[in-house]
């Protein structure tokens, strides 16, 4: 099965980015112990604007991808960050080629 990445932008309503950083570490947590088929599921605090949050997903196929779509986890995170989001934009992606993940 073909592989996915996903690249997400997440910006946290103003004076929301603590909170927000807290769900996102929960959330970071959860997949990690709860989707042993994500193979990287990373979140990162932008430099330049602290309110904005990036995700970079790799899953070894589009069944792993829908799992955590479709997962607990997930599910969880959406209904705590609701209040603390101004913005939300997701890119799913195919692999091309990668340095130090799967072939």
């Amino acid at each position: 099965m073909a592989q996915v990445a996903i690249v997400a932008k997440l910006t946290a309503a103003e004076g929301k980015s603590e909170e927000l950083k807290a769900v996102i570490a929960e959330l970071v947590t959860a997949v990690d112990k709860t989707e042993p088929d994500t193979v990287i599921y990373a979140a990162a605090q932008d430099n330049d604007d602290p309110n904005v949050f990036w995700f970079y997903e790799y899953y070894g196929s589009a069944d792993a991808a829908a799992i955590h779509a479709n997962g607990n986890a997930l599910a969880d995170a959406r209904t705590t960050m609701r209040g603390l989001l101004a913005g939300r934009d997701v890119h799913v992606l195919t692999p091309v080629a990668a340095k130090g993940l799967p072939a």
